[in-house]
């Protein structure tokens, strides 16, 4: 009898199945869903930040947070989700005028302004101040050094070690935004270094090489684009930090289990692993993840399912 073939899980919710229910609401224009989510949730900070991001890019393209906001202007979780929502369409403008385009500035203003608001009326979360981390790199020039580290100090100081508001950071910093490779790599191993064990922080070094892999396939010209990055996730440092962040996070988390807001950050340690040929941490991860995948960082490097199924095959791990 032919053994069952495995296949990865892409579920856009991350196994959130109340996410998903919320997330049907948008679709026929009802809020109240999106309401009685983001009340449950409270200040688990890692749940509330996975579900207003995606919340907020499912109201991209409609009116339900401004139709929940009309009804509870005070509500601080509407604002919060109206905030998340004027971030991800500012980034969806961005997107659609291609890489290096300016887009209209008052409709980055727009975004500040509603974060800003919403940290004023929900003043012990972080999300605000994370959606207001991100926008700031759609100017073009990014914002004053005193302004982002003062952005920077309101968000550690509700959430030190909050993965998502690392990451906005990290991605101001990188070569594709307002810094540069080095500038990135250092704010990564930064944070890595204070992180407690357990923490998840140490990733983003894995998150940072992405980063600039997808920096440099982006910079060269059609087929020569992968030519010269055969060993970037191969290297002996790559290999180094693999290991470095399964012996300093997974090694000593507590939890067995998988939350939906840590799905991606365990995908870029399982696929970091696989790259670097760590069959070890490798088999952990896979083991660890069974069948739950976030499409990136492996559509970065190929179709995401295929790389999957590779990996497992190669490393002979059982559906």
């Amino acid at each position: 009898m032919a053994r069952d073939r495995f296949a990865p899980d892409f579920d856009p919710d991350c196994g959130d199945s109340p996410l998903s229910s919320a997330r049907q609401d948008i679709v026929i224009g009802r809020w109240q869903g999106l309401r009685a989510l983001l009340r449950s949730t409270g200040p688990d900070w890692v749940s509330r930040g996975h579900r207003v991001r995606l919340l907020a890019q499912a109201c991209a393209g409609s009116s339900t947070a401004e139709s929940w906001l009309a009804a509870e202007p005070n509500s601080g979780d509407a604002l919060v989700l109206r905030a998340a929502t004027e971030t991800a369409r500012a980034f969806n403008l961005a997107i659609a005028a291609g890489r290096g385009a300016a887009i209209d500035q008052h409709r980055i203003d727009t975004a500040v302004m509603s974060c800003l608001q919403a940290a004023e009326s929900y003043p012990d979360d972080p999300t605000p101040w994370t959606s207001l981390i991100s926008v700031a790199r759609l100017y073009p020039t990014g914002v004053r050094r005193q302004e982002l580290a003062r952005w920077w100090d309101e968000l550690q100081g509700r959430d030190a070690y909050n993965v998502e508001g690392h990451l906005q950071v990290l991605h101001y910093y990188s070569s594709r935004w307002h810094g540069s490779h080095g500038l990135m790599y250092d704010f990564a191993r930064d944070a890595a270094g204070v992180a407690p064990p357990g923490c998840a922080l140490p990733v983003l070094v894995q998150y940072a090489r992405v980063e600039e892999y997808r920096y440099a396939v982006d910079s060269t010209d059609g087929g020569r684009a992968t030519v010269g990055l055969g060993q970037h996730f191969r290297h002996d440092g790559a290999v180094s930090d693999a290991r470095r962040t399964w012996q300093r996070w997974i090694m000593s988390r507590e939890r067995d289990d998988i939350r939906p807001g840590e799905l991606r950050d365990l995908n870029y340690l399982a696929h970091a692993a696989c790259q670097a040929g760590v069959s070890d941490v490798a088999v952990s991860m896979l083991r660890l993840l069974g069948p739950r995948g976030t499409r990136a960082p492996w559509s970065y490097t190929g179709d995401p399912e295929q790389q999957l199924v590779k990996w497992r095959r190669e490393l002979r791990l059982r559906v």
